[in-house]
């Protein structure tokens, strides 16, 4: 076995899925092990330190999202030398599968997450779905998870009609609510935008006493990207592991959003819809005064041309 250094390369960019799933394969073997789950997954095992980092993510995602192309703790086997198993789907899922219930059920068997000294389960959003649900089998293990769907039964979530399709898989069975699965956790961190209707119906599912609810306002869908924009989502996800994250840390991480560009788009037109255009137009002004940004400055014209007229 390799040791895993600050150096680990990859050569998965630019490869069709078959070719990815291949060559992910070549490089989790040579480093751990790769394990098919059914026609539809497959699992890459990063052997490396103490400290175990388990990701559910998609091919269509990770091309999309990493310019590597590669599974998201490949950056954390690189910065902090932990262990990573990546769930890894071909098509955009749920993770809804009984071959995957079997991995995971051998797993337990095996004592696999009991060879580590603390064990994250990280996602977003079906990924975040699945860490949760697949986290009951580490207990106290800590849990990530980006705006997480708790489930799609119609039983417990008849309201959200956006997967219309997806409401036919079993979300009642084994690893099934993931509200119930993170019970055993030393900690399930819920992260979205309470601005987002439905996601803020579902987050609002999780209630159990060992949840740490933290919220993104006016960030929208895509809150991973958000966070790496920041520069905050690698010391968020070393946080989460450590178990020291807490509203009050992610309050001050949270405050680099001030210089986040789509968050200041996204500031403007709240306060423009609630017709306070002098808070709109100050943070346009807050903008410009950084540098120049052709976007606030058309904004800025157009708001005190409104101040105007309503003056």
């Amino acid at each position: 076995m390799k040791d895993v250094t600050s150096d680990f390369q990859t050569e998965l960019a630019g490869l069709e899925r078959d070719d990815w799933f291949t060559a992910l394969d070549d490089l989790a073997e040579e480093y751990g092990h790769f394990e098919p789950i059914g026609a539809d997954h497959g699992a890459a095992f990063i052997d490396a330190g103490p400290k175990l980092l388990v990701t559910f993510e998609s091919y269509p995602e990770i091309v999309a999202n990493s310019e590597r192309a590669e599974p998201r703790g490949f950056t954390f086997v690189r910065a902090f030398g932990w262990s990573h198993l990546a769930i890894v789907a071909k098509d955009e899922g749920w993770f809804r599968d009984k071959r995957m219930f079997h991995y995971f059920d051998r797993l337990i068997d095996d004592g696999f997450f009991e060879d580590f000294e603390q064990v994250l389960f990280y996602g977003v959003h079906r990924g975040g779905y699945a860490a949760c649900a697949y986290s009951v089998a580490a207990p106290g293990a800590r849990v990530l998870a980006l705006r997480p769907t708790a489930t799609l039964s119609p039983r417990h979530a008849g309201w959200d009609q956006r997967y219309r399709t997806d409401r036919r898989l079993d979300f009642t069975s084994r690893y099934g609510y993931a509200p119930d699965m993170i019970e055993a956790t030393d900690r399930a961190y819920i992260i979205h935008d309470p601005q987002e209707a439905l996601d803020d119906m579902q987050a609002s599912l999780f209630t159990r006493p060992n949840v740490t609810a933290l919220r993104m306002p006016m960030m929208g869908q895509r809150l991973d990207h958000s966070l790496s924009a920041m520069g905050v989502l690698r010391t968020m996800v070393e946080t989460a592991m450590n178990g020291t994250l807490s509203e009050a840390s992610f309050a001050r991480l949270y405050r680099e959003r001030r210089s986040h560009l789509p968050y200041l788009r996204n500031l403007v037109t709240a306060f423009e819809q609630r017709q306070r255009l002098e808070f709109a137009a100050r943070v346009c002004r807050y903008v410009l005064a950084k540098s120049h940004r052709p976007h606030f400055a058309r904004r800025l014209r157009e708001i005190e041309d409104l101040m105007k007229l309503d003056g």
